[in-house]
């Protein structure tokens, strides 16, 4: 038999954890404000796969033999570490020039295709040991010693559209109209914030190795 009440504990724990701001949904709203809806939905699609991806294997188990071995998760967080501060750099630099030479940069960069930006958007959800370690906090939340199969399934279903509407939401919501103003307004200081964050969040990761 399900435990709903614990299900629901598990659907809370995973929201908070999937919805809170980070990397991965900083960097859906930033291409959403500055490239429009379809861009930040290809994006997003990279980052469900990606949670779908470390879900599954949280599920089988295999996530729970990563963490024994502490090399094989200190080359995925140095390999996440240098991708963040790259990102950080790249936030940093965009943050620093003037609204006039942005468009005229923008204007000279062949368009990225949507098969690029579902692959930046997987690349950056499966080189966060953050996303892994959450899916171990998950499952180990969700699955006692006695569970059976169908509660790993409901988990993962459940995990899977909560997933999609966490992510698709942040494509959708900060790609209307308002928020698109917004951002030409601010732009410089939300670059500089996903500076911030992709900075903190590098050194963090390659700090503990």
């Amino acid at each position: 038999m399900i435990d709903i009440h614990n299900l629901l504990l598990v659907f809370t724990a995973y929201i908070i954890g999937a919805a809170s701001p980070g990397p991965s949904n900083m960097r859906i709203m930033g291409v959403a404000m500055n490239q429009g809806r379809r861009p930040a939905l290809l994006l997003a699609a990279g980052v469900i796969s990606g949670s779908f991806f470390w879900g599954s294997l949280a599920a089988t188990g295999v996530s729970a033999v990563l963490t024994q071995y502490a090399q094989a998760l200190g080359i995925l967080k140095v390999v996440g570490g240098v991708y963040l501060l790259f990102l950080a750099i790249k936030a940093g630099r965009s943050a620093l020039i003037t609204d006039e030479k942005l468009a005229m940069q923008l204007a000279a960069v062949p368009s990225v295709s949507g098969f690029t930006l579902y692959q930046r958007g997987l690349l950056m959800h499966l080189t966060n040991p953050k996303a892994l370690l959450g899916w171990v906090a998950t499952m180990t939340l969700g699955l006692g010693p006695n569970a059976s199969s169908i509660t790993v399934a409901v988990i993962l279903a459940g995990c899977a559209i909560l997933s999609v509407t966490i992510f698709c939401g942040y494509a959708i919501v900060f790609s209307t109209a308002p928020m698109i103003r917004g951002y030409r307004k601010a732009r410089r200081w939300i670059e500089g914030a996903l500076a911030v964050v992709y900075g903190a969040a590098a050194i963090k990761l390659l700090s503990r190795n």
